[in-house]
């Protein structure tokens, strides 16, 4: 919530409000994106070295002073030193929350049976419900005068609540140094083959992590996903466009692919986690997403000429909600525990590299036929699909597969 309250109007701000040139701009707004995403990595191995509470704690600290040094900055080297602040920031958090919680999902499915997927749907719905409320917060503050340094102040007055919260409700828990824990098996379930690859004495866990062949046909899998989610950005304001003459119908878009996230994904995770493995929840995700890009074609113009675009984002947004807590949930199942850290932020940097160079491919199809362009992308989650499948099962549902993964 604290971030979308600013990151919407943060290009406004910068070429109108600072007057900075169309470029400088574009280049502002990477080197936030690498300092992030590019960098999950480097907070995921902060995470294995010293437990997950000083990372976050650190990391929303930074994002304060980030916010708050953005909210002043009028020069092009301030802002930039801010926004890689900022960026770097979620860095170090994002990949610290997303691992523990990782790790917490699995304690509570061996404690309680329950999957699991449960956890990690509510932790992707409480995200799209932020992604929905901080742009309105944003408006809000700019409807009523306050400008994009309202904007900014709010976005550090949310990290401090997040800061407090986590300070207050965060467990002290040590980094995982020795080994890894022991595997989760159901309680009629005999011991499985050894599910990760167990790093030899002095090994490195970077080697480790990053010779592990079905975690990194996993990164693969999910780069599939980003690349194509990344069309709601690149394709879909296009497609709008064409279809309507302008781009403001797009809000509406991406106001209901919040809201179905924000409805509808728990009870779908409830409903997908005690019927399929999380490998099957992947490959259909992946291949739902297909069907989003194949059914834009087909689909009929509609009223207002928006409903081949509508198609596309209901069906992206299902696909997704398969996917992605299905997708987390199979981390722990590939890497030791004490390199949980590393593999969950390894799992984002991988795939923002993916979408870097795949926005750049697919930008190129923008003037090619319609038809073309929306088969050309349906193919990619479809590749993503076909390398889930290669994948070990995971737990869930009936497909309750042992993990047996080659190094």
């Amino acid at each position: 919530m604290g971030f979308y309250a600013v990151l919407p109007y943060l290009a406004t701000h910068l070429g109108s409000g600072l007057g900075m040139a169309g470029w400088l701009v574009g280049l502002v707004l990477g080197l936030r994106t690498f300092s992030q995403q590019g960098l999950f990595v480097v907070g995921g191995a902060l995470t294995d070295r010293y437990g997950p509470r000083p990372v976050v704690l650190a990391g929303c600290a930074l994002r304060i002073a980030g916010f708050g040094w953005l909210a002043v900055a009028g020069s092009t080297a301030t802002v930039i030193a801010a926004v890689l602040l900022i960026g770097f920031a979620a860095a170090l958090f994002s990949p610290a929350v997303e691992s523990e919680a990782a790790r917490e999902a699995v304690r509570h499915e061996r404690d309680t049976g329950a999957p699991r997927a449960h956890v990690l749907a509510l932790f992707s719905a409480a995200g799209q419900a932020g992604a929905f409320i901080g742009p309105l917060l944003g408006s809000l503050l700019l409807l009523l005068g306050g400008g994009f340094r309202a904007a900014c102040l709010a976005g550090a007055a949310v990290f401090v609540g997040v800061l407090a919260g986590h300070a207050r409700l965060m467990p002290r828990a040590a980094p995982v140094r020795n080994g890894a824990a022991a595997p989760v098996r159901e309680r009629d379930e005999a011991p499985a083959p050894d599910a990760v690859t167990r790093a030899a004495p002095g090994r490195s866990p970077w080697r480790a992590v990053f010779t592990n062949r079905a975690f990194l046909l996993l990164c693969l899998a999910y780069s599939s996903y980003l690349v194509a989610y990344n069309q709601l950005y690149l394709s879909l304001p296009v497609e709008v466009e064409r279809a309507t003459g302008s781009e403001a119908a797009l809000g509406w878009l991406f106001a209901l692919s919040s809201l179905l996230v924000v409805v509808a994904q728990v009870p779908l995770t409830r409903w997908s986690a005690h019927r399929i493995a999380p490998r099957t929840a992947l490959v259909t995700g992946l291949g739902t997403v297909a069907a989003g890009f194949a059914a834009v074609p087909l689909t009929p113009a509609g009223p207002g000429g928006l409903l081949p675009g509508a198609t596309f984002v209901v069906l992206l947004t299902l696909g997704q909600m398969l996917l992605v807590p299905a997708a987390r949930g199979l981390v722990p199942d590939l890497v030791e525990d004490r390199q949980l850290g590393l593999a969950t932020g390894a799992l984002s940097s991988v795939s923002g590299i993916a979408v870097l160079a795949g926005s750049a491919a697919t930008g190129a199809l923008l003037d090619a036929p319609a038809p073309v362009r929306w088969a050309v992308l349906a193919a990619v989650p479809l590749a993503g699909a076909v390398l889930a499948f290669t994948l070990p099962g995971g737990r869930g549902g009936k497909d309750r597969a042992t993990r047996a993964v080659a190094g």
